[in-house]
């Protein structure tokens, strides 16, 4: 029989083994994103001219990857961004389900309007590209925004092409249409409901009706427009729900495949992202999602 002492030292070497495999199992299902530039060198400012990008995107691989993947477009009112619960905490959630959560750092824009929409759809076509390479399914890229990122993602589902076939760029050469968008109390529109905020960061000062109504997104709607989830807090006055509800109006009018969900509280952010309201959208997105078949059933 082993002494007192030595029957503890065992103990404690079994327990500090089993801390140790716990902590790696931890590690590996939680590792670090992957970062990656948006641009090679230069990024187009969209009038011709470039310019230097600190753009990129962080790639977060779930454990167990279903193909689904999503872009996640922080807020931050066009004059920053929320990367902590709008970005990476968003990338979390979605790798508990499976699916890759794509966070972009998008330039701001400062009054110059094409950049983000620049920056978003080129993190569509990296993703799209890489599909293969990231265990990704190519036709189950979507994209997710929240407030003035709400407004870039709902841009990017209504701004799109199939890719440039001639150019020597292969990123360029695929689409950067969305397959799906999920909005969280969205900016849509830049026009009289706007924010007033993420209005001016984005078209400057004294944009022209034709700029208005190019970014008024909810006037951007066609037949090629990927379904999309919506969900606004009703007591939202940062920005107030006519958002979400004329957008889900002009998807409807045009048989896209849509939802919108509005919380009967919450304001904007729900609670500080937490909450019955803020775990709401989450399960009612998930669930939409399955419906559409870009999702699995979870067993």
């Amino acid at each position: 029989m082993a002494p007192p002492n030595q029957c503890g030292m065992n103990r404690f070497a079994a327990l500090f083994s089993i801390t140790v495999l716990l902590l790696g199992s931890v590690a590996f299902a939680q590792e670090a994103p992957r970062q990656i530039p948006l641009w090679p060198a230069e990024a187009p400012v969209g009038d011709g001219t470039t310019e230097p990008s600190g753009a990129k995107i962080f790639l977060h691989q779930p454990a167990k990857p279903n193909g689904a993947a999503m872009v996640i477009c922080p807020g931050g009112g066009y004059g920053g961004l929320v990367m902590g619960p709008e970005g990476h905490g968003i990338a979390k959630w979605l790798g508990e389900h499976g699916v890759t959560g794509v966070v972009l750092q998008y330039r701001l824009p400062k009054g110059r309007s094409l950049v983000p929409m620049l920056d978003a759809q080129r993190a569509i076509r990296t993703v799209r590209a890489n599909a293969k390479a990231w265990n990704i399914d190519p036709q189950r890229i979507g994209i997710i925004g929240f407030s003035a990122g709400g407004h870039l993602a709902s841009t990017a589902a209504t701004h799109f092409d199939n890719g440039n076939a001639k150019s020597e760029d292969p990123i360029e050469q695929v689409s950067c249409r969305p397959d799906f968008a999920v909005l969280i109390y969205p900016v849509v529109t830049m026009g009289a409901k706007t924010h007033g905020g993420s209005k001016s960061n984005l078209l400057g000062a004294n944009p022209t009706p034709e700029l208005i109504d190019l970014f008024s997104n909810e006037k951007q709607i066609n037949a090629k427009t990927p379904p999309m989830f919506l969900a606004h807090a009703k007591d939202d006055n940062v920005v107030v729900p006519e958002n979400s509800r004329d957008l889900y109006a002009a998807l409807q009018a045009q048989h896209i495949p849509s939802e919108y969900l509005e919380l009967p509280g919450g304001g904007h952010g729900l609670n500080g992202y937490s909450g019955p309201m803020w775990v709401a959208w989450q399960e009612k997105s998930l669930a939409w999602l399955t419906a559409q078949k870009i999702l699995p059933n979870e067993k």
